[in-house]
């Protein structure tokens, strides 16, 4: 487990998605990354990992809000070299690590992903891992669907998971209502 750090950093980030809250550490690691209108479930969930923690505004290290920039882009890949650490349980740490080891532009199904950490039988444990999953786009939970195809739970909203992955090439754009009859 990652040692707790003293202090945190916050830097709001805006993103074709809105703006996201970046938590950063004095390593320069990426503790987390949530939309702005789940900050209270980000605070929670980081109370919940280090405790009473010091949390101050100010910069994430300008090479992850290039690699975030980037990412929105086009280079898909360009989140791979962002430093991440986390806390949670062994058995979370393991499904996150795996979430990074999904390409871009490809999805897996929860199955999938159990099979992958070598846990063939915890589809739902990995649901409940990728659920809490502190670090969205990064560790791209996004890129986790339904056995059948479709689109499940997302922290950041439905219509942000379908909208990472129509920017991924995954899922045809959506049309507007307007557009069919056009």
């Amino acid at each position: 487990m990652n040692t707790a750090p003293k202090t945190l950093t916050v830097e709001h980030f805006p993103c074709p998605l809105g703006t996201v809250t970046l938590i950063t550490d004095d390593a320069g690691n990426l503790r987390a990354l949530d939309f702005d209108d789940y900050d209270e479930r980000m605070r929670r969930l980081l109370r919940l990992h280090y405790g009473d923690v010091g949390i101050e505004m100010g910069v994430a290290p300008e090479a992850i809000r290039k690699a975030l920039a980037a990412y929105f882009d086009g280079d898909f890949r360009a989140t791979d070299a962002i430093p991440c650490a986390t806390a949670g349980s062994a058995f979370q740490r393991a499904v996150w690590a795996m979430l990074r080891e999904i390409p871009p532009s490809t999805t897996w199904s929860y199955g999938e992903l159990a099979r992958r950490i070598g846990k063939p039988n915890a589809s739902r444990a990995v649901g409940l891992a990728n659920g809490a999953n502190p670090i969205g786009i990064v560790v791209p939970c996004h890129r986790v669907i339904g056995a059948n195809g479709a689109l499940t739970g997302y922290g950041g909203g439905l219509h942000r998971k379908r909208w990472l992955l129509e920017h991924e090439g995954v899922l045809a754009p959506e049309k507007a209502l307007g557009d069919l009859f056009a």
